[in-house]
């Protein structure tokens, strides 16, 4: 079972897949030179990215997270501030310091290769790493997929059977009826359920640290988005940030308080989705959740319920994020994450419903209510692409956030306007979603070669 604490990780934008998940591979494709004991004989390493890492590699920042995976950087700790300076030093010396110690000549137009049009049958985002000695005889070589979400497995992992979940956790669940049915033998919230696996892992004080901590950093994000100086989001398309400017305007209006407009707290959740989308597209420090892509949806629905919800506190914090990983966990489990894999529809849609039944589960919805939250986020997303206008996380990307949080919202309460009786379960939607992702053409999948991608100038 996946935890809550890998579904919501803190990581670097722009792209979760594109991103974090080739950072992740580098770092680990140069530990394992290390465990091997022959980093010190390195004198040269190659990466190819495949498929959709090598259509918009270059657009979601694929190549400079190989390079900073490569030099020993972690996208939860990197210094966001510092990737250009470290960048430019690599690109001027021609040399790259494998785990920040061995020099290795590095030419990046030579070493790293995107091949936009190649693609590895086991996932559409496959990168290999080759690293070889003075004689050019290869000591290692490694793939790796980013699966979505910034989880990467290797060629090993990919095709292997999963382990069973029945002795990890005390609530094993593939699939919502699952869910559904610990909720109503044991008498326990979905949230709850979530909290008992997660403490079969993790003390209990680790488990609301982390989760607080979570939260922090998506705080975070939202107050940078909001105070950068307005500007032009890096990439070419002169997308300006509008954070900034809504958020001036918001506060001179009064804020919250200003009752006289039915819609200003939509504004406000739109404001969070905007900032920390606007933060991703500028390479930011965000929570991937459960992908950079579709990283502003759960922060802005969290905000509105801690804004806007009478009562709210930590405690409805946690359960909001438990409830929210449980359906994320379904997703990326039954159907997929990744928007090179399924389209925007895993991403964007998968978010939705996370905000939907976390949001759901904090207003004091049952468990089949909240099913029927998640259910109404993710059917209504149904066959979303995923189309970046110049491979960059922009446009349509912030927007889509903006809407799909107030999406969210609408879904909670609706669902909690009803009994939790639906026509549609959660289960049919996400395998819905599953095969509308198989039929997809690719290139409505992250390739950048469909629908917005190419009827807009990108230049």
């Amino acid at each position: 079972m996946v935890s809550a604490l890998d579904l919501f990780s803190i990581g670097i934008g722009p792209s979760s897949s594109h991103t974090v998940g080739p950072m992740r591979a580098a770092h680990e494709f140069v530990r394992g030179l290390d465990a091997a004991g022959v980093l010190t004989r390195v004198a040269n390493v190659h990466v190819d990215l495949f498929g959709s890492l090598g259509a918009t590699g270059r657009g979601h920042g694929s190549d400079r997270a190989v390079v900073l995976g490569l030099l020993g950087e972690r996208p939860e700790t990197v210094d966001v501030d510092d990737v250009d300076r470290r960048i430019a030093e690599v690109e001027q010396a021609r040399t790259i310091r494998l785990g920040g110690r061995h020099p290795v000549t590095f030419d990046w137009a030579s070493d790293l290769t995107l091949h936009p049009r190649r693609s590895r049958p086991e996932h559409p985002n496959a990168m290999t790493c080759t690293a070889t000695d003075r004689g050019g005889a290869m000591l290692a070589a490694r793939t790796f997929f980013s699966v979505g979400g910034g989880f990467v497995l290797d060629e090993t992992e990919i095709g292997a059977a999963r382990p069973p979940a029945e002795a990890s956790v005390p609530f094993p669940f593939a699939n919502a009826g699952d869910l559904l049915r610990h909720c109503a033998q044991h008498g326990i919230t979905i949230s709850e359920l979530m909290w008992r696996n997660e403490l079969a892992h993790r003390a209990e004080a680790d488990v609301r640290d982390s989760l607080l901590r979570v939260w922090a950093a998506m705080q975070e994000c939202i107050d940078r988005g909001c105070t950068r100086p307005d500007g032009v989001l890096p990439g070419g398309l002169q997308v300006r940030r509008r954070a900034p400017r809504l958020y001036a305007e918001l506060r001179a209006a009064g804020g919250s308080e200003a009752a006289n407009d039915p819609m200003r707290a939509l504004e406000w959740v739109h404001l969070a989705a905007l900032a920390v989308n606007e933060e991703n597209a500028s390479g930011g420090r965000v929570v991937t959740a459960p992908t950079n892509g579709a990283a502003g949806i759960i922060p802005a629905v969290l905000q509105y319920y801690l804004r806007f919800v009478p009562g709210a506190n930590e405690d409805g914090v946690i359960r909001f994020l438990l409830a929210a990983a449980a359906i994320g966990t379904l997703f990326r489990a039954n159907a997929s994450i990744s928007g090179a894999e399924v389209g925007c529809q895993g991403e964007v849609g998968s978010a939705c419903s996370m905000a939907a039944a976390g949001l759901a589960e904090v207003l004091g919805a049952t468990p089949a209510q909240v099913e029927n939250a998640a259910e109404i986020g993710i059917e209504h997303h149904l066959g979303l692409t995923c189309d970046p206008v110049g491979g960059l996380v922009q446009i349509p990307c912030i927007e889509r956030n903006a809407v799909a949080s107030g999406t969210a919202i609408t879904a909670a309460r609706m669902a909690l306007r009803g009994d939790g009786r639906h026509r549609v379960s959660l289960d049919q939607a996400i395998e819905t979603m599953r095969a509308t992702g198989a039929d997809m053409h690719d290139k409505y999948k992250e390739t950048s070669r469909g629908g917005l991608a190419v009827n807009v100038v990108a230049c």
